[in-house]
């Protein structure tokens, strides 16, 4: 039995969902995280010490770590999920993904959570002025990189259009004022039209 813990509307949990769904591996999903609990309980604990979401459970083997868990979904796998042949542009979906989650992501997190989860009251303007500065910044870097491509690397559809894709989501949902970026909007609205995006994309932002 397969099973991914964590709550659907859990930026990482989606990434993992996402690449589960591409896969057309079957798994049953554990509500896990959040209001849900769960993952301060021992058993959660000994799967995932840090007591996040998600974890990837199969058969006694737990996996923790969104990137990780999409890394071991496209190893050896066929189809959408399949890595590319040549070794360089595999470097490149490595590379992405570590963009995503050292730099992308961390920038746009303040303005995220002031946005989202702090009362109009209590939001730190400050904070969120240099956040979405910083996150502009590298919006900047995607955008420039997707001119003239269909996909992040290569001619293919790959686990960096994932973890990407799930990052400008929430980037493009936040209620501020953005510096339009055509590339950005084009490749989102292209991933948009796969069935497994199209799920993770109609789900609420919170």
């Amino acid at each position: 039995m397969r099973r991914l813990w964590g709550r659907a509307n859990s930026v990482n949990v989606q990434k993992a969902l996402w690449g589960l769904d591409e896969s057309g591996l079957a798994y049953e999903r554990v509500e896990a995280g959040g209001a849900h609990g769960v993952v301060a309980d021992p058993a959660y604990r000994a799967m995932n010490p840090n007591g996040l979401v998600p974890v990837l459970q199969e058969d006694g083997f737990a996996l923790w770590e969104s990137n990780a868990i999409l890394r071991y979904l496209a190893d050896g796998a066929e189809g959408a999920l399949r890595l590319p042949d040549d070794r360089r542009e595999r470097a490149q979906v490595q590379q992405w993904l570590d963009w995503q989650a050292t730099s992308f992501t961390p920038a746009m997190r303040d303005a995220f959570w002031q946005l989202y989860r702090a009362t109009p009251e209590t939001r730190d303007h400050a904070l969120i002025a240099d956040s979405l500065e910083w996150s502009e910044a590298l919006a900047a870097i995607l955008d420039r990189h997707l001119a003239g491509r269909a996909f992040v690397v290569g001619a293919r559809f790959s686990i960096a259009d994932i973890a990407l894709g799930c990052a400008a989501h929430r980037w493009l949902a936040l209620p501020a004022e953005r510096v339009e970026r055509p590339e950005i909007r084009r490749w989102y609205d292209a991933l948009a039209q796969r069935p497994a995006a199209a799920r993770i994309f109609a789900a609420p932002i919170s």
